[in-house]
């Protein structure tokens, strides 16, 4: 899949995205908005089951509930990653939340598992909240657009981000 800041080709398709609300760069760093370019793989995600079933996927899917969350805190020692906690010191994002934006995530390992503090939290693939509103850094699609990214997506498949 290529995304651009024009949209995104995924087999033979074209779908529009948004991107962080800083552009695209291949210098990231925390809280700066920006989608970093490269190119990344696909390597887990969540999903609502309170909301929907869980989506078939060429990775592991997991269930989210009240307790997850993503710390963005480049001084957490959990960093860039999730944590099942309704107590975390840390600065973190909720990964459920009243939008639907997180009612399906996909995970890439820019900059994860192995994260280095400070070069910007996971870039996720997820549901925008509305057309072409910017992201924090994500890629973010329409649902259907996205349920179907999903659905074609292989273990092969990449995101080329620039």
């Amino acid at each position: 899949m290529v995304v651009t800041r024009w949209g995104a080709r995924f087999m033979g398709r074209r779908f529009p995205c948004a991107i962080g609300r800083g552009g695209i760069s291949p210098t990231k760093v925390e809280g700066d908005g920006i989608s970093p370019a490269g190119v990344w793989h696909l390597l887990g995600g969540g999903y609502r089951a309170d909301r929907r079933a869980r989506p078939h996927a060429p990775f592991r899917m997991t269930a989210i509930g009240p307790a997850d969350i993503w710390s963005d805190d480049p001084t957490d020692p959990a960093y860039n990653h999730g944590l099942r906690t309704h107590a975390h010191p840390f600065s973190h994002e909720k990964l459920r939340m009243g939008p639907p934006l997180y009612d399906v995530f996909l995970i890439s390992d820019r900059n994860f598992p192995e994260a280095t503090p400070g070069k910007g939290s996971a870039l996720f693939l997820h549901q925008w909240r509305k057309p072409r509103h910017p992201t924090a850094g994500c890629i973010a699609f329409a649902p259907k657009d996205l349920a179907w990214i999903l659905a074609h997506w292989t273990p092969r498949a990449r995101i080329i981000l620039r």
